[in-house]
């Protein structure tokens, strides 16, 4: 048996960073973590490749090659996924879809997909397969079993070029112990972190490394502290390993803002080499905080808790929402206050939208506000409900914070905020990559670039007061090309969507 994995095309987005990739000469920000699992849980006797549209385009000989095409993606790759489920089914092969992406929109791909394996693969996917090798495969495989994870094999590191990529994913738990009315992570993975246990995780790192990875690695976690005491006993591993092998991972991670009240956990993973990490900070304002559920932010000083982050060696990156119920004409002064304030230089600024079915969904549904499905992107100007702001106010606080915060003064301000409070703990090896994105954002930023003077004045300000720091000031001056094209972008979505806000035709009530 022949089977192909392809993972679809992720559209221009916030994260993924193309322009920034160019300094590097790598194609795509990570590879698909999902589908190299799934590669490993196949029965050994089959075949199989993997396509990354992201990184190669998929040929007819590469369709012609399978007896199965598996798909796998996210919400905002849909678009791609058709494209790709129709071209394999019009040239007669059986296509299997699962993931996020799948579980969410079924029905959208009713017509293209022969057998969808929901909810989590370690589940659904032995189902398939036993009733494949009977001859019987089910049209569908669902279940809201959450399983342990201390049986997922190590990726099929094989299947991909590293070179290709800018970090390697990895995953340590699944779920997270909060339930924001808005997040969809509760409906896919639970409430209650499942771990992997310190051997597994570590033959995993292992494996990475023997596959010729030195770099970036993102644990890809719902909430990597979401249970401090497994974390707890995991990282003490992961310091020795790190430390017998001359530290060749530095690791992001997303967790909740909590992790500002354990020193303990934050001195682990500055030992660990943890060097970012992505909060979910929302809003600073409490009204809001409390109507979304996010009571862990909440009853507390989220300046503070960043800049304490900061101080234990780890780049905050941060998510916020406009559209909440609460918000009023100030948020958006706040907000951009707030980011400014803190020095969150990679500041994720979204419209609030649905994700199928969560409790924010069930909750406009029934209120008639749900418009539509969400495209994905909670960045590209349009949402899926009414919001109880006027539409176009909402719209143009919205660009007003993206036009304001990416502009080339506040952003390396915010750079220079954020060094300021920040003690670079990460160890790092400089190599001929990182000579060669130096030389590159030299020639771009500090010759041909507009901006050549605020990157100037950046890399002499950090060589005067924190030369320590100065790989990290260098990285954040590529991102820039990124974010101020997304700024660009972004503004002129808004303007197409204020140009058309009158609201469409709601959803029924009554639904799953």
């Amino acid at each position: 048996m022949n089977i192909l994995l392809v993972y679809p095309n992720c559209p221009e987005t916030f994260w993924n960073f193309r322009a920034a990739l160019s300094y590097v000469s790598r194609k795509a920000t990570l590879p698909p973590l999902g589908l190299l699992t799934v590669a490993a849980m196949l029965p050994a006797s089959w075949e199989r490749r993997l396509i990354d549209l992201n990184v190669r385009s998929l040929s007819d000989a590469d369709i012609s090659w399978a007896d199965m095409v598996f798909i796998g993606g996210m919400i905002v790759q849909k678009d791609s996924a058709l494209q790709v489920a129709r071209r394999c089914k019009d040239m007669g092969k059986t296509v299997v879809g699962g993931g996020p992406l799948f579980n969410a929109l079924t029905d959208d791909f009713a017509e293209v997909v022969d057998h969808f394996v929901l909810g989590e693969a370690e589940i659904t996917l032995p189902m398939f397969l036993e009733d494949l090798a009977q001859g019987a495969p089910k049209r569908e495989y669902a279940s809201d079993v959450r399983p342990e994870i201390t049986t997922v094999p190590i990726p099929e590191w094989r299947l991909i070029n590293p070179r290709d990529y800018y970090v390697m994913p990895l995953q340590y738990s699944r779920g997270c112990p909060f339930n924001c009315e808005f997040c969809d992570i509760v409906l896919l993975n639970g409430r209650i972190p499942r771990t992997k246990p310190p051997e597994q995780m570590m033959a995993e790192v292992q494996a990475l490394y023997d596959a010729g990875w030195r770099g970036g690695v993102f644990i890809v976690d719902d909430n990597f502290i979401g249970n401090t005491r497994a974390v707890k006993r995991f990282l003490p591993e992961l310091i020795a390993w790190q430390k017998a092998h001359r530290y060749p991972f530095t690791f992001i991670t997303e967790a909740s803002v909590n992790l500002s009240d354990d020193a303990e956990l934050m001195r682990l993973m500055s030992e660990a080499n943890f060097n970012k990490v992505f909060l979910g900070i929302e809003t600073p304002e409490e009204s809001s905080l409390k109507e979304c559920g996010k009571h862990q932010n909440t009853s507390r000083d989220l300046v503070q808790a960043v800049r304490t982050i900061q101080g234990h060696g780890m780049q905050v990156m941060a998510g916020f929402i406009v559209g909440f119920d609460s918000d009023t004409e100030s948020t958006f002064d706040i907000q951009i206050r707030f980011i400014q304030t803190v020095g969150v230089v990679t500041a994720m600024v979204g419209l609030l939208n649905a994700l199928p079915y969560t409790r924010l969904w069930h909750r406009l549904r029934e209120e008639k506000r749900l418009l539509a499905e969400t495209s994905g992107d909670n960045t590209d100007g349009r949402m899926n409900f009414i919001p109880k702001m006027d539409c176009a106010t909402l719209l143009a606080g919205y660009r007003r914070i993206v036009a304001e915060i990416y502009s080339c003064r506040s952003y390396y301000r915010r750079i220079g905020t954020f060094l300021e409070h920040y003690t670079p703990t990460a160890r790092r090896h400089w190599n001929g990559e990182q000579t060669l994105a130096l030389c590159r954002s030299i020639v771009r930023l500090g010759v041909l670039s507009r901006h050549r003077l605020h990157y100037w004045r950046l890399v002499g300000k950090t060589l005067c007061t924190q030369v320590r720091a100065l790989p990290e000031a260098i990285e954040l001056a590529i991102m820039s090309e990124h974010f101020f094209r997304l700024r660009e972008r972004l503004i002129r979505e808004v303007d197409g969507c204020l140009e058309q806000s009158a609201p469409k035709e709601v959803l029924p009530a009554a639904g799953r």
